[in-house]
């Protein structure tokens, strides 16, 4: 209910909403002749929360202090992502792999080829390095 996109799942459906299917609109209208049609797209807080929902809780994407978490939450079909993230002087090139076709769970992670043990919090640094990231799903 809360995805904008489902509001353009069909040529009807987007005539009556009429705004951005990949943004939230802060109204949707309910009393004719505008029922259905979005207004205030782009805006601030319903834009920032979606990124966020979508960064943090899909992706898994989280930093706390100089620590970054991925623990992606993403549909079975997805073959997997990639992240370009930088920290500063540094860049972590992210790259998450699906190779077992599920949802939920990490079964490795390394950073530039070694690998991290645990729950793989990824010590950030800045120290003008390209880092690369893989995590592995399983």
């Amino acid at each position: 209910m809360l995805n904008p996109i489902t509001h353009a799942s069909s040529r009807a459906s987007v005539q009556r909403y009429k705004v951005e299917p990949h943004v939230i609109a802060g109204d949707v209208y309910a009393e004719p002749p505008h029922a259905g049609k979005g207004g205030w797209t782009w805006y601030t807080g319903s834009a920032g929360w979606l990124y966020r929902a979508g960064l943090e809780w899909i992706l898994g994407f989280r930093i706390r202090g100089a620590t970054l978490s991925i623990d992606p939450c993403i549909p079975r079909n997805w073959p997997g992502y990639s992240i370009n993230f930088r920290y500063h002087s540094a860049t972590y090139q992210i790259r998450v792999e699906n190779p077992s076709g599920v949802s939920r769970g990490i079964a490795s992670t390394s950073i530039d080829a070694e690998a991290l043990v645990g729950r793989a919090n990824i010590p950030l640094a800045d120290d003008g390095v390209v880092h690369q990231v893989l995590i592995v799903l399983g």
